[in-house]
């Protein structure tokens, strides 16, 4: 897969998506400096999310619910208000895009309604299909008909859920970007025992051919890293400025501090990956010498001297002319060319063979 200049794949370094979303908090120029700060940090891309409220809640319908739920239990607002007050004025898009442009990142959305699907499709080079259209399949077949890289979030989905959005997308794009998600937004410690990384084990499994990724709101890296480790190669999370904020994605966020963390953590915990062949590395050279042990005499023995196990001892260290302890049956018997000192090295130059 690649994203304008960026090539994601498992031999690539991890992308890493910055999700402003509502994080703006209304403000056009917050917005930007989050760009800023994010792209200062690490980021690859900085993506929002485009949608109106009257096409992607409705409000009678969760006034019906009677309570909030969720992630949702602590907002002031009711759910129609808090979903229009953190809607994007489209003429901001122009200058999102611009915003990222001037800062060498990516700008990419989520739409969340067929119309705005073809809005945003002059700026972005890739889309992102969050959890809950995961059985919206109008938007999905859209959205890859675009013939666009297609990031795709399965939170609160069941496998059958997930092959049946990725068959829609098949039929149109097979660049696609596939991400384990769990959709519970509270930032409690107990949704680590949700995360369920090892899906990506799943994913690997029954579609090779697509890039894995990670959609996640924990707090910390520990889901970061260990999705790395099972093969993710895109990761998005959160950004903002401040947890602190009034908006409903502020908590769970990762700030420039804790993303920058992130980014270092994960380059390291990559060059660490390596390529599966096990070899002596390079750095290991002088300690294959130092730790090893070589075959070396128990006493001073002459010349002549046809050698018994009771005479030697293996100990460190293995210069490279040295012989390995499981070759010693290969030596016993042989017969000595010269005077060998206690403790020193036996090499096959010094035996009759």
């Amino acid at each position: 897969m690649k994203i304008q200049n960026k090539k994601i794949g498992i031999n690539n370094p991890t992308f890493f998506i910055a999700d402003i979303a509502a994080n703006h908090d209304g403000n056009l120029n917050k917005a930007i400096d989050l760009i800023h700060l994010c792209a200062e940090n690490g980021a690859d891309a900085a993506k929002f999310q485009h949608f109106k409220a009257d096409t992607i809640v409705s409000d009678l319908g969760f006034k019906k619910l009677k309570s909030k739920k969720s992630h949702q239990s602590t907002w002031k607002k009711n759910v129609y208000e808090v979903y229009k007050d953190a809607s994007i004025n489209l003429e901001w898009t122009k200058k999102l895009k611009k915003a990222c442009d001037d800062c060498g990142i990516i700008f990419f959305t989520s739409p969340y309604d067929l119309d705005l699907v073809d809005y945003v499709n002059k700026y972005v080079p890739a889309y992102k299909i969050g959890s809950g259209d995961i059985t919206y399949l109008e938007i999905i077949e859209k959205i890859a008909s675009k013939k666009k890289p297609v990031i795709l979030a399965t939170g609160a989905s069941t496998l059958k859920d997930v092959d049946r959005a990725i068959k829609v997308i098949l039929r149109k794009n097979s660049d696609i970007c596939l991400m384990q998600c769990n959709t519970n937004y509270t930032a409690e410690k107990k949704n680590f025992n949700y995360i369920n990384l090892n899906v990506l084990k799943t994913f690997a499994k029954k579609y090779p051919k697509i890039i894995l990724g990670l959609s996640d709101h924990t707090i910390g890296h520990a889901t970061v890293l260990g999705a790395i480790a099972l093969g993710a190669r895109m990761v998005e999370k959160h950004f903002t400025d401040k947890n602190n904020g009034e908006g409903p994605d502020h908590k769970f966020s990762m700030n420039p501090r804790s993303w920058k963390e992130m980014i270092e953590r994960s380059r390291e915990l990559e060059n660490s990956l390596g390529s599966g062949e096990k070899i002596i590395e390079k750095n290991e050279n002088e300690t294959v010498i130092l730790q090893r042990r070589a075959i070396r005499t128990k006493t001073k023995l002459s010349k002549g001297l046809k050698l018994k196990p009771s005479d030697l001892i293996s100990l460190r260290p293995c210069p490279s002319n040295g012989i390995m302890p499981y070759e010693l049956k290969k030596i016993v018997g042989k017969t000595l060319k010269k005077d060998i000192k206690k403790g020193d090295l036996i090499t096959w130059k010094d035996l009759k063979l």
